[in-house]
């Protein structure tokens, strides 16, 4: 008798998924991924032409692999974006059984300096959109009795910026929401969890990686900085049914930063 696969439980034949900020970096590499294990993918970008562009290119690798997926603009610091985006990709793609919120926004500023404009920008786009996609997208995948949930998190929300007050709050309180969404849903066959990347090499990090790179090294045990595609073997685990049994956990993908 041939021994049963290991791997098949990261299959996602027949499973639909929304990535957010699926244009570039973290978010590409996941939608990717998910793609090339058979997923039918829904790639968001907030709108802009360079974004639009991005999230084609993203596009046009996966049809070219023989995967299937579709662009979705939805700039989500304006009202009912997230509502508006999860109702138009359920109209499309006839449900979502994988949602990664990973589309956030950072302003770097001294928490003195944090202007209502600034704020409230920050709380749309990583809070108040995240919230209408849960509340569209979770209902539906606990009828069917299956569903994942992956939050893209950040050491910040254990270890937060003195300049990104607002963005590591954010990112707390989304872990928070992660948990509590994990205790209600799992019943139902749905999990929710929290990937936490430590420094990964992506446009966000540029300066800072240009200015302090030696001494964020010196703090990373495994010695070098992320690559976006370090999380997809994660991002599978916790999206897939191979990650059935793992539910409100946060799994820090850093290098072991956290340890230092």
């Amino acid at each position: 008798m041939p021994l049963s696969d290991p791997t098949a439980g990261f299959r996602l034949d027949g499973r639909t998924a929304l990535v957010t900020g699926a244009r570039r970096e973290i978010g590409r590499a996941i939608a990717l991924a998910f793609a090339a294990q058979g997923a039918k993918v829904a790639i968001h970008h907030a709108g802009t032409p360079e974004e639009s562009r991005d999230a084609e290119a993203v596009l046009a690798s996966m049809t070219e692999g023989g995967a299937s997926g579709a662009c979705f603009a939805a700039d989500f610091a304006m009202d009912k974006a997230g509502s508006n985006l999860a109702a138009e990709v359920q109209s499309a793609f006839g449900q979502v059984d994988i949602l990664v919120l990973n589309a956030s926004i950072e302003i770097v500023e001294p928490w003195t300096e944090i202007s209502p404009a600034h704020f409230d920008r920050q709380v749309a786009v990583n809070l108040r959109a995240t919230l209408e996609l849960l509340q569209a997208l979770v209902p539906p995948m606990q009828a069917r009795g299956w569903g994942r949930v992956m939050t893209i998190g950040s050491v910040q929300q254990m270890w937060p910026h003195p300049g990104m007050l607002v963005y590591a709050g954010s990112k707390a309180m989304q872990y928070n929401w992660a948990m509590n969404i994990a205790r209600q849903a799992g019943p139902s066959g749905v999990t929710v969890n929290n990937l936490s990347p430590g420094v990964i090499a992506t446009a966000r990090n540029r300066d800072q990686l240009a200015t302090s790179g030696d001494a964020l090294l010196a703090r990373i045990p495994v010695g070098r900085v992320g690559r976006p595609d370090d999380l997809v073997g994660a991002a599978l685990l916790l999206c897939s049914e191979a990650g059935s049994y793992i539910n409100g956990a946060n799994l820090l993908v850093d290098g072991g930063r956290h340890v230092n």
